[in-house]
């Protein structure tokens, strides 16, 4: 690679929260970013994003613990219950034992803080330029460099480009083209509330998960316990694309007209939900095409039910800046090792997002397997998340975090 190109920016493709992910681990390394953002401000949104203990590691990396801490919710416990009986199937502490397991932390933040995080460490760096409004229209890869061009009639050059666009990635329909997102036939209905709204009863520091047929309902803390987050998913053949559309009551509420009065409790106190369809794709080696690459959801997009997508997109940008360091700066070396290394674990999770879905969602003789595995593994300590939690080999090796205090709630 010549010194000229070397010394040109990486581009990236998208400025959410594997966009800015991946510059900030790339200034890090002391090489120049320019990201690319075709919305007007760098926003999210949305509502909340577990935060597993794998993805705490990253964010030591990074420099971001002390504020993701800060702005996050930390339940001292993790509870599923069968939303047709209401009896509890799982009761998982978030404890020091827990802690201990993973060596890290486990708690939740919303989206919105979670970028703003990211987005200011960005600004503070002198090796990361930030454009808004910048639409990627073409990508030309001339073997020396990565041009693109923006609707704005920008032209913008680089020595290489990590597509990190999301779930409709344009940069994967060029190196990849595999069309459009599978359709999941599931259905997610959001909806923040502020802690003073939300009723006294389940007004506490869990995490709580309502499995019944065909849907669920789930809801924690946010904001250091200020708000509280409910998202509901169920099985409907309505399909919208994007991530802020309003959703229909009346259908909401049709669904779960079965299900135990807590959980019709809980629904009834929201009147106006933002939805989204869920969607994923079938898992792929190649990302990579010369000197272009993908990141996060533009490589692996996954259905949210291991609640991994933001965190295996932060694990990407910190496991791919670091094989660019490896390489010497060459991209094109480093983009083929980086995702050599990702790929089996990305994949792994899409799969398994898929099962858990079925497992949450289980109707009939199913659902009562799963209540009653669940059980006597849950009793006996068997549920272990370690292929998913702990240290990965790709990955900077982080021994310990302190656990932060679990969240407190006024009653």
């Amino acid at each position: 690679m010549s010194a000229s190109a070397k010394d040109a920016p990486v581009l990236v493709v998208g400025g959410g929260i594997g966009g800015l992910s991946a510059a900030l681990a790339l200034s890090r390394k002391g090489i120049p970013v320019q990201v690319l953002e075709q919305a007007p401000e760098f926003k999210e949104i949305g509502a909340g994003i577990q935060l597993g203990p794998n993805v705490f590691r990253m964010f030591e990396v990074l420099g971001l613990t002390e504020q993701m801490v800060h702005w996050g919710a930390f339940p001292a416990e993790l509870e599923f219950r069968d939303s047709m009986t209401a009896e509890t199937i799982v009761e998982l502490k978030i404890d020091k034992r827990f802690h201990d397991k993973y060596r890290a932390p486990y708690g939740v933040i919303h989206r919105a803080d979670m970028l703003n995080v990211i987005y200011e460490a960005c600004k503070k760096s002198n090796l990361i330029k930030l454009a808004t409004s910048q639409k990627v229209t073409t990508i030309d890869d001339d073997g020396s460099g990565v041009t693109v061009r923006t609707e704005t009639g920008e032209t913008y050059r680089g020595s290489a480009l990590i597509g990190c666009d999301g779930l409709w990635s344009t940069v994967r329909e060029k190196i990849v083209g595999d069309g459009k997102p599978v359709v999941s036939g599931h259905i997610a209905y959001r909806a923040v509330l502020p802690t003073d709204e939300w009723p006294k009863e389940y007004r506490l520091p869990k995490m709580i998960v309502w499995c019944g047929e065909k849907t669920h309902l789930v809801h924690y803390p946010l904001r250091r316990g200020e708000l509280f987050n409910l998202v509901v998913v169920f099985h409907s053949d309505r399909y919208e694309e994007g991530w802020d559309t309003y959703g229909d009551p009346a259908e909401l509420h049709e669904r779960f007209k079965e299900k135990c009065e807590p959980v019709r409790t809980l629904l009834s106190k929201v009147n106006a939900w933002k939805m989204w369809v869920l969607c994923d794709r079938p898992p792929i080696k190649n990302w990579s095409k010369g000197r272009i690459t993908l990141l996060g959801d533009a490589a692996h997009p996954m259905l949210q039910y291991l609640a991994q997508g933001a965190n295996m997109a932060i694990e990407d940008a910190v496991c791919l800046a670091d094989q660019i360091e490896a390489a010497g700066r060459d991209c094109e070396a480093a983009f083929k090792k980086y995702q050599e290394l990702r790929y089996l674990r990305t994949a792994r999770v899409q799969l398994m997002a898929r099962v858990f879905g079925e497992i949450y969602h289980a109707s009939g003789v199913n659902r009562e397997l799963r209540n009653k595995l669940l059980t006597e593994w849950s009793a006996q300590g068997a549920i272990d998340m370690s292929w998913l939690y702990s240290h990965q080999p790709e990955l900077p090796h982080i021994d310990h975090i302190p656990l932060p205090p679990p969240t407190r709630l006024a009653s």
